[in-house]
């Protein structure tokens, strides 16, 4: 498997506006700090009860700006429709073109992200449940050199995969300070106007009821507080976090006191 990477940090998002929402911070930090970042969205949103596609395109560019990335895709997935395991029912000869996790297979050996960020396990909606179990397939299948995606690239892992909660709380692996950029956040959120603007003739939708955004800012201010900041971004690994010098890292990642503390089992 080569360690050789292109893009610092990619973002999966089921819709456009999931990774503005949920991880909106990380990526305008990174990108503060110099990294290159990208988001790639498996669908157009085009089941969303507000809004068009056209619509929603603009409002990404928007948004994408406002995050300063350095590219965004979209794979054009079927909204509503999302499946880890579309396309495997295809003749062998076609699965490497029709099966959804070979293009995300793809994308991710071509873009070689050194560090991906995928939506977390347990969601409200299905469609991010099973963006969540696809593109961890799709982060297994890139290192497997005989697994055929189109085109084929050489076999890629990354460096490290993060999971972002979206409306379920699960608990942190760690807190990212997203302060100082937390305004950059929530402008890259506005540019959703056609979706979280509270509008009286609109459809309702939990994203755009007058309390949704507020919300996201007291999720974001609790977490914040757990590690002694003004807003925080919660993220799950899955592998145990080593350290190879404890004490550097805690002096070059000081905090405040907590004004919140996990559960205690």
């Amino acid at each position: 498997m080569s360690e050789s990477y292109g893009i610092d940090v990619l973002a999966f998002g089921p819709h456009p506006d999931d990774v503005e929402l949920f991880c909106g911070g990380l990526l305008a930090r990174m990108a503060a700090l110099g990294y290159r970042t990208g988001i790639v969205d498996l669908t157009r949103g085009e089941k969303s009860s507000r809004g068009t596609p056209e619509t929603r395109a603009q409002e990404t560019e928007a948004a994408s700006r406002a995050l300063g990335l350095s590219l965004r895709e979209n794979l054009d997935l079927p909204d509503g429709w999302l499946n880890p395991w579309a396309g495997f029912e295809a003749p062998e000869a076609e699965r490497a073109r029709a099966s959804a996790v070979s293009r995300v297979v793809e994308v991710l050996r071509r873009l070689r992200p050194e560090l991906v960020v995928v939506p977390w396990e347990e969601e409200r909606h299905p469609d991010h449940e099973a963006a969540s179990t696809l593109v961890t397939r799709a982060l297994f299948f890139a290192g497997v050199r005989k697994f055929e995606a189109e085109p084929q690239g050489p076999p890629f892992t990354p460096r490290q995969v993060l999971y972002y909660p979206l409306r379920h709380l699960a608990e942190p692996s760690f807190v990212v300070d997203v302060s100082s950029v937390y305004e950059r956040k929530l402008a890259a959120v506005h540019c959703y106007a056609s979706q979280v603007q509270p509008r009286p003739d609109a459809p309702p939708t939990l994203v755009g009821s007058p309390l949704s955004l507020t919300s996201l800012q007291a999720r974001d201010a609790f977490y914040g507080a757990q590690v002694g900041v003004p807003h925080g971004e919660p993220y799950v690994i899955r592998e145990t976090l080593g350290l190879t010098d404890p004490l550097d890292h805690f002096r070059r990642n000081s905090f405040a006191r907590p004004l919140f503390f996990p559960q205690r089992r």
